[in-house]
Parts: C-alpha cells; sequence; structure tokens
C-alpha cells in the first residue's frame, strides 16, 4: 500500500571547524607566515568578524573549502528534478531500478490539497494507490525479473513518489542554493528543505550562515514586479531565528549543567535545581537535569529546533 512521508533531513557530516578552515584559505593568501604559524593564529581568535569581512568584500572562493553533506528523504522526485539543477555538488540517489516498490511506495502530499480537507486528501490516497496497481501489474506483465522489470514500471510513477538522497556542496555553493530556494517565490518543498538545511548549517557554522538567505535579508529584492512584498517580515523572522539559536542550549551544554546554572529549552529561561546526570533508566540511557521547578528535561530536548 503506498504510504504518505514527510519531510526529513540530518547533517551527516561537515569539515571540522569550518569557519577556521575558510579563514584560514584567505589569510593564507596575503600572508607571509608558515601554514602552522598562521594555524595557531586563526585557532587563538574568533573569525567570525573576519568571516563577515570575507562576505562584504566577495571573496567567496575561500568558503568552498568547507563542505556539507546532508541526508534527505521524505522528498518527491518533482524536488529532485529541482535540486538537481544545483551543479556545483554531489548527489547520491535512491534508484528506482533496483529498488522496487512491489510492496508499496511511500508518496508526497502537497499542502494545498491537504488545505482542501479530508474529502480532498481520501481522494489523492486512493489516486496514489491506483498507481501502485498499475506498476505492480506492470511489474508482473514484464516478468518481475527485478532491475529489468522495475527499469520500464516505474514509469507510470508520479512526480509525488518519495526518493531519499544523499548530498554533498560546500559553503559558497550552499549559500547560493539558500539564496534561491529560501525565497518566497521558491517552489514550496523545496523551499521547507532549504530552510531545515540552512538551520542545520546555522548550528554548526553561525556567522557563514548567519545571513544565508533571499537577497531581501541584505538588501532589495531582485524580483521586481514578481517580489512577494513580505522583506520587513523575513528580517525580522532571521533576526527572531537569530535570538532563538543564540539562547538554546545544546546538548553538550545540557551535559555539564550544575546546580543554579542557567539554561534555555525553546528560548525559554530555566534554572537548574541538580547538577545533570544520566537518567539512571536503563530503557532510557540519556543525561537529565531538574529545573526550578522539579521539570524533567532530557537530552533530547536539548535538541529540539526551530521549525
Amino acid at each position: 500500500m503506498a504510504t504518505m512521508k514527510t519531510l526529513h533531513v540530518e547533517l551527516l557530516r561537515y569539515t571540522p571547524d569550518p569557519e577556521s578552515l575558510i579563514a584560514m584559505g584567505a589569510k593564507l593568501c596575503y600572508s607571509k607566515s608558515d601554514i602552522n604559524s598562521l594555524r595557531e593564529k586563526i585557532e587563538a581568535k574568533d573569525q567570525g568578524s573576519f568571516i563577515q569581512k570575507l562576505m562584504d568584500m566577495g571573496h567567496e572562493s575561500v568558503m568552498e573549502h568547507s563542505v556539507f553533506t546532508f541526508g534527505i528523504e521524505g522528498v518527491s522526485r518533482a524536488l529532485l528534478a529541482q535540486i538537481t539543477r544545483h551543479r556545483v555538488a554531489s548527489f547520491s540517489v535512491q534508484s528506482q531500478r533496483y529498488v522496487s516498490y512491489e510492496n508499496g511506495f511511500g508518496y508526497i502530499l502537497p499542502p494545498q490539497i491537504a488545505a482542501l480537507g479530508p474529502d480532498a486528501v481520501k481522494k489523492y490516497d486512493e489516486q496514489m494507490n491506483t498507481i501502485e496497481t498499475w506498476y505492480k501489474d506492470w511489474q508482473e506483465k514484464l516478468g518481475k525479473n527485478g532491475e529489468s522489470s522495475n527499469e520500464d514500471a516505474r514509469f507510470v510513477l508520479p512526480n509525488a513518489c518519495e526518493t531519499r538522497m544523499q548530498v554533498t556542496m560546500n559553503a559558497r555553493e550552499l549559500r547560493h542554493f539558500f539564496e534561491l530556494r529560501m525565497c518566497n517565490r521558491a517552489q514550496w518543498e523545496i523551499r521547507e528543505l532549504a530552510k531545515k538545511m540552512h538551520i542545520l548549517c546555522l548550528e554548526v557554522a553561525p556567522h557563514l550562515f548567519e545571513n544565508a538567505g533571499p537577497p531581501c535579508l541584505r538588501g532589495k529584492c531582485p524580483e521586481g514586479e514578481k517580489s512577494c512584498g513580505q522583506a520587513k517580515k523575513i528580517r525580522q523572522e532571521r533576526k527572531d531565528l537569530l535570538a532563538f539559536s543564540s539562547l538554546n542550549t545544546t546538548p553538550e551544554e545540557m551535559k555539564n549543567l550544575k546546580n543554579g546554572d542557567t539554561f534555555y529549552i525553546r528560548g525559554e529561561r530555566h534554572v537548574a535545581s541538580c547538577d545533570s546526570h544520566m537518567s539512571g533508566d536503563a530503557s532510557c540511557e540519556e543525561y537529565i537535569v531538574y529545573d526550578e521547578n522539579g521539570t524533567s528535561w532530557f537530552e533530547t530536548d536539548f535538541r529540539d529546533r526551530p521549525f
């Protein structure tokens, strides 16, 4: 049976200390220092203001030294057609030839159809299940010989069909991706993906991505008559996001909380009433801390993201 899926994205790997590496690449161009001396100088000082200076100057090539790899699932083949237009990237995509959908395929429900109500959603679900019967029928007619049958049976699958992928982009391309795909004029699905990817990048390289996104964050909207007209709202949302990100206590910080320490969950202030410690529950081996109201907070609570 065909099954509805929702977007899920993870930052699988990224260049360690990406901002320092970018700063080193930029300073090496103009410095007489050897590599070790230059590295020591960079590691001894926060490079946030220098990263901002590089972006203001348009010195973007050094950003290509830092790369980010994402695991993405719960997205449609329609999104795949869009994201692969970003050519300065590497993609590994689940194959519809080698992966059979004989037990059903996942599909994405567009929000405009969901907004029409239960009857519309039911009709959409039924259509997906009908397509699944067509797919299985063609698998049978084509001999059900694995990929040799799947490669032609897949032609009846819809754009809504779910896919999974691993995507790697360098920081320069990611900023370009966010500029195009976080804009309100971008298609809804890839816009939501871009927003989630941006949050993940912001957490590990805040100076590099704090102003990444649609052009209206940094100046005038280039869309002219097609502009959404919401630049003021978009700038305020980014301001709120940066405030939220700076307040949230990380899981690593949570593990070191002592009695009386202040910590933040989803932007709200709490005071620890005991040292953080392992829960002691074999079924839930996580760090735990109690606040001034006796509320227990687990390690997973500190992983909540603002979306």
